[in-house]
């Protein structure tokens, strides 16, 4: 038995017998399960092998201890490499997990899930997602590490370490992320390239023949070259110089994929399907590994990874013996840092936030949106973020506060430029680092743009802001273009993102207070370029936004009617519809439902007395975006006034207007509704 054999005579030895491990379990693991990616672990063996034992600062007794490098696979369907590494250096992945890959429960998914896997930090698959997930996680060491760190006492200090392939540096979004750290400088990013020249369809020069190195120094990168992906000495060099370099740095290795098998080897063969049992019997003999035994761990290799939670726990123990110093030294500081580190609020996070009131006139809810962010800002320093290119549209500066730069400087705000996707996912690094709350903004007809960071921060809970104005054909001149029709209802078929779009300057800043405050994943808030009234609430009452939906009018005691349904600013349409109805005898409710998820999140009691009409009523939904969804508030029987078309260039009330969003159009549609 392997495991029982005489231990390796020399270094060399013993790093190539843990290098064999790490393929052969990728390779016995993509068997067993028969399906998965086994040539990219056994081609980036050594270069993970040397970065994990030599370079990556991490404890496996604590993989979440605040000054961990964080080491991101964005080459996700590597993830058997991933998965081998954490079992063998100490995380809570067993053998048996190994074994479970890709099958129902366990915690050895076909992607890297973040929260479902010990030592897991992103989630990824997507290709390029974690790559500019990485930069997020780097922008947000900078900006710890310049508010907390002090002479002597550099408690914020850690590397950000990828994995990337051929097809991330494919990918659109790792160009905007690139351009967007080399831009910022951030040197303490450092992926390792497998430069393995194989995709699914076979040579990458099929579609990508980029000179990749001379395209990063152009971003602004370090670049260094490993001509030989199983040199180890060329990979330490390389590694270093990376690590050393104030720039943000690529490793640019050249690997084999497949290592090792006979015939599948530099093939696409070997990409994403199980090799085959001759296929994993020739690889293991080439490797010098007995052809009969699977997810074999030599005792000396299991000893040597082993080392790897000694060295993390003596890691750990001497951040926190600096910790304690910096306590002493600086306790309201270190105090901040612990608070912000568990993500907790401070007291009276919230206590400045604005009140509007009919005196206020008309207010846009993208400028209660930047009254409520600039509200919260003194009091939540690690509340940071910018737009894309549209701070002046968004409102989403922080006032008085500079800009996280080029020069180092890492301020609050962020001009993310011209690169919604990059931006979508440095959110979530951001978030998913720790210590700070991030929002980023917008026009809501781009959220198409970063969609897929979307659905990864709702799939891994993260807690990041997105902010979209400009949020109907209410916009107006910009045309279809820039009027979104269907976003509304792509969202909300995200599970578990919570929209809002809020109809006033109170729902907005009641927006604002659930966002900051709410744990359970992303947040999206989407608002006007127009300006609306401001909603009067009894005695002043806060909007119960934090409920989903809630009458702004009502009619009286018992069902009423008619139940118009809205968000937005079509609310208050609803409110004048209303009170024309209520004049011809038609008792009328007017829910405002500024979010479907929270509403849905009520008990069956609220919901059903919410839209409950007497037994000839109706209900009507009025949004001015496609009416998909509206069905299940309204019923079989009820009405949607919503847009089957796209918008059109003209002013805002005047297209508003022509494609039926008046006063005239919903009182017809709902008389028509109940029958009248």
């Amino acid at each position: 038995m392997l495991t029982e054999t005489k231990p390796p005579a020399t270094s060399e030895e013993l790093h190539l017998l843990c290098i064999n491990t790490i393929r052969t379990l990728a390779m016995d693991a993509v068997e067993k399960a028969r399906s998965g990616h086994p040539g990219a672990p056994m081609g980036a063996a050594a270069m993970a092998f040397v970065l994990w034992t030599e370079f990556l600062k991490h404890n496996p007794a604590d993989p979440g201890w605040p000054d961990r490098d964080r080491f991101v696979l964005s080459a996700g369907h590597a993830s058997m490499l991933l998965y081998s590494l954490l079992h063998l250096t100490g995380y809570e992945v067993s053998i048996d997990d190994l074994q479970s890959f890709r099958q129902w429960g366990s915690i050895t998914p076909g992607h890297p899930e973040y929260g479902h896997t010990p030592g897991v930090e992103v989630t990824t698959g997507p290709l390029g997602q974690g790559f500019a997930t990485g930069v997020g996680m780097a922008m947000a060491e900078r900006f710890l590490a310049q508010r907390f760190n002090r002479p002597g006492h550099a408690i914020v200090d850690h590397n950000i370490f990828a994995i990337v392939s051929d097809g991330d540096l494919m990918e659109g979004l790792s160009h905007e992320a690139a351009s967007l750290a080399g831009h910022l400088g951030l040197g303490k990013i450092v992926y390792l390239y497998d430069s393995n020249d194989i995709s699914i369809d076979g040579s990458t020069s099929l579609s990508f023949t980029d000179d990749v190195g001379k395209r990063f120094e152009g971003y602004g990168w370090f670049v260094a070259r490993v001509g030989d992906g199983n040199d180890l000495d060329q990979l330490r060099q390389a590694i270093r110089a990376a690590v050393d370099s104030p720039l943000p740095a690529l490793v640019q290795v050249k690997t084999h994929i497949g290592y090792g098998a006979p015939t599948k080897q530099d093939s696409a063969s070997s990409h994403g399907a199980p090799l085959g049992p001759d296929e994993v019997r020739g690889a293991k003999q080439n490797l010098g590994w007995p052809v009969d035994e699977s997810f074999a761990v030599p005792e000396a290799v299991r000893a040597f990874f082993g080392a790897a939670v000694a060295r993390g726990k003596l890691a750990q123990r001497n951040w926190e013996d600096l910790f304690r110093s910096y306590q002493r030294r600086y306790p309201l500081d270190a105090a901040e840092f612990e608070r912000t580190q568990a993500g907790e609020l401070p007291e009276g996070w919230d206590a400045e936030l604005p009140a509007f009131t009919a005196d206020d006139g008309k207010v846009a809810t993208r400028q209660a949106s930047g009254a409520a962010i600039n509200a919260i800002a003194p009091t939540l320093p690690e509340l940071v973020g910018g737009s894309a290119d549209l701070a002046e549209s968004n409102l989403t500066d922080i006032k008085g506060e500079s800009w996280f730069d080029s020069d180092g400087v890492a301020g609050r705000n962020i001009h993310f430029g011209v690169r919604e996707h990059a931006m979508g996912a440095a959110l979530n690094g951001i978030s998913l680092h720790g210590g700070l709350r991030p929002f980023g903004g917008t026009f809501l007809i781009f959220s198409d743009y970063m969609r897929p960071a979307l659905r990864l921060a709702s799939l891994m809970g993260v807690t990041s802001i997105f902010v979209y104005t400009h949020d109907s054909i209410g916009l107006g001149e910009d045309g279809p273009t820039h009027q979104p029709i269907e976003h509304l209802a792509s969202l909300r078929a995200i599970p578990g993102l919570v929209v809002l779009r809020p109809a006033d300057a109170n729902e907005t800043v009641a927006a604002w207070r659930f966002a900051v405050g709410y744990r359970g994943g992303p947040v999206a808030i989407c608002l006007t370029r127009q300006a609306l009234p401001v909603l009067e609430q009894p005695d002043g009452a806060r909007p119960p936004v934090e409920r989903g939906a809630y009458a702004v009018v009502e009619p009286g005691v018992g069902p009423p009617d008619l139940v118009l349904l809205s968000t937005g600013s079509e609310v208050h349409l609803c409110v004048d519809a209303a009170a024309e109805l209520t004049g011809r005898g038609i008792s009328t409710r007017v829910v405002s439902m500024p979010s479907w998820e929270l509403f849905n999140a009520q008990d069956a009691g609220y919901r059903k007395r919410l839209l409950e009409t007497s037994p000839a009523g109706a209900r009507v939904a009025v949004e001015a975006a496609s009416p998909m969804g509206w069905h299940r508030y309204v019923g079989e029987f009820g009405d949607i006034i919503g847009l089957e078309r796209f918008g059109a260039s003209a002013p805002g009330d005047v297209v508003l207007r022509e494609l039926g969003f008046t006063v005239e159009n919903v009182v017809a549609r709902s008389l028509q509704a109940l029958g009248r």
